[in-house]
């Protein structure tokens, strides 16, 4: 047999992780014909079969699921590879990802970026805007905006700032159904829900709101989504006090709730974070945040 191509068998891997062509093209950045190519290649190398198709989803064979390790280490050492190179560049260009929310990505980092083209020209930002947590072992990000302490020992975490969270309407909503003075009042009110919506309700019951998930008639993944509904008076809803302070029109609602609290974190992998590039965009962003977290200093505004 041939000795083995790593993009074959990168591109087994990443199938296998997503569970479809579609996904896994999208993570790979590769056309869906290309990668469904690469995996016909391996297979035909392999002289098996990796996968099964069953409805929409790609299952693995009995023979995929016992290469599928041998494929996970192979990733696991080019990651480890570009981690090591992508550490010991000292140009400050090149291509920096940057992982967040996608309310933070739309609404606080644009400034940020803004100052990072200026200081750094050289550089091309990144924004991976997505409300799950980018795998920075694997270079999905070279740097995360989470609001969760990393626990991995291959990462660097530092806590810039404590944000915080509270319910708010607009102008519009108010004025037909008017302000909710009590925790009973605004657990009756349409509330916008956030998916998972059930962890959603479960954690508003923790805080002392206790509300049914039939009482959040619009739901999304989305908080940006969400935003835009809550700012054309459909509902009620949580978002960043950083963020919605500074949008014209809505209004917070204060009926007994504490405020939330939201730590903000920037962490990046220890590999990395001895490169100059990273050094650079990793300090402007939590400057950046820390001012933004008070609110007087936050030039962000939205129309």
């Amino acid at each position: 047999m041939n000795a083995m191509d790593w993009n074959l068998a990168r591109a087994f891997a990443a199938t296998a992780k997503a569970g479809s062509l579609s996904a896994a093209s999208r993570r790979l950045a590769l056309t869906q014909p290309t990668l469904s190519r690469q995996i016909a290649a391996l297979e035909a190398q392999l002289g098996v079969n990796l996968f099964a198709r069953i409805g929409k989803r790609l299952v693995l064979t009995e023979a995929g699921l016992g290469l599928l390790e041998h494929a996970q280490a192979m990733a696991a050492s080019a990651d480890a590879m570009a981690l090591a190179a992508a550490g010991q560049s000292q140009e400050v260009a090149g291509r920096i990802s940057i992982s967040a929310t996608d309310a933070v990505s739309a609404y606080l980092l644009p400034p940020m970026v803004e100052r990072i083209r200026r200081e750094a020209p050289g550089v091309t930002v990144v924004i991976v805007s997505s409300n799950s947590i980018s795998d920075l072992r694997r270079r999905e990000a070279d740097i995360a905006i989470r609001h969760i302490r990393p626990t991995e020992p291959e990462l660097i975490g530092q806590a810039v700032c404590e944000m915080s969270a509270d319910f708010y309407a607009a102008e519009a909503w108010i004025a037909r159904n008017g302000m909710p003075q009590t925790l009973a009042q605004l657990g009756t009110a349409d509330l916008l829900g956030i998916e998972p919506v059930e962890q959603f309700a479960a954690h508003l019951s923790g805080i002392g709101l206790p509300i049914t998930v039939e009482r959040m008639p619009i739901v999304s993944e989305s908080s940006v989504v969400l935003w835009e509904m809550l700012r054309r008076g459909l509902g009620i809803g949580v978002m960043l006090r950083e963020i919605a302070e500074r949008t014209p029109g809505v209004i917070r609602l204060s009926p007994g709730l504490p405020r939330i609290p939201v730590p903000v974190w920037l962490v990046s992998h220890r590999d990395l974070h001895t490169s100059p590039r990273v050094r650079l965009v990793f300090d402007i962003l939590a400057e950046e945040l820390r001012r933004c977290a008070i609110p007087d200093r936050c030039s962000t505004a939205f129309a």
